[in-house]
């Protein structure tokens, strides 16, 4: 039997240091947008750095799958 996805994340973030580091980043970027989307307006710096919060976390994301689909592949995370 397969483990799900979430369990193979939190046993990546427990026992890969680069996973951990990418999934900690990846959380810091959401609670920045979710910081940002509490102002009633964003201004244009606001957007700006939307945009860029979002790239950043999507790049961390895709990073954190390649990992994963590695991991799955090879039973490792070896580079």
């Amino acid at each position: 039997m397969d483990r799900n996805l979430e369990e193979l994340k939190q046993e990546l973030i427990a026992t890969n240091a680069e996973f951990s580091r990418l999934a900690s980043e990846h959380s810091d970027y959401k609670r920045k947008l979710e910081e940002l989307y509490k102002h009633p307006h964003l201004t244009d710096a606001d957007r700006i750095e939307e945009i860029n919060l979002k790239k950043r976390k999507l790049s961390l994301k895709d990073q954190m799958e390649r990992m994963l689909q590695r991991y799955k592949r090879d039973g490792c995370l070896t580079q």
